[in-house]
C-alpha cells in the first residue's frame, strides 16, 4: 500500500513536551500522532454509527407508536447489569440481595 502524508502541524512547544512525555518506550511522535489519528477517526465513525440507528429506531417506533421513557430504559439496563453480576459474599453476613423493585418497563406514550 502507498503511503501518504499528513499536513504539518504547529503547536506550541508545551504542547509537544507534554506529548514526548507520554511516549511509550520504542514509540515516536509521529507513530503517537499517527494512532491519535486513527482513534480520533474510528471515535467519530461510531458517534455517526451510533446516530443512525437511534434515528433507525425512531423510525421504527414512530408508526407503532410504542415508546419508552429514558428512565424505564436506564432502570431496565441497570437491572440487567446487576444480574450479570456475581452477587458479593460478606463474611460473617451471609449474601447480598441485588434483587431489584422497580416494575418492568412498561410503554409511554410521547
Amino acid at each position: 500500500m502507498k503511503t501518504a502524508t499528513l499536513p504539518s502541524l504547529r503547536v506550541d512547544a508545551g504542547l509537544r513536551m507534554d506529548a514526548e512525555s507520554v511516549l511509550r518506550q520504542g514509540e515516536t511522535l509521529s507513530s503517537f500522532i499517527g494512532l491519535a489519528v486513527r482513534d480520533a477517526i474510528r471515535s467519530r465513525q461510531m458517534k455517526t454509527e451510533f446516530i443512525a440507528r437511534g434515528l433507525a429506531s425512531g423510525d421504527r417506533a414512530r408508526p407503532a407508536g410504542e415508546y419508552f421513557s429514558a428512565d424505564d430504559v436506564v432502570h431496565e439496563l441497570e437491572d440487567m447489569l446487576a444480574a450479570a453480576r456475581p452477587i458479593p459474599t460478606m463474611p460473617f453476613f451471609g449474601t447480598w440481595s441485588l434483587l431489584s423493585t422497580r416494575p418492568a418497563m412498561s410503554p409511554c406514550s410521547r
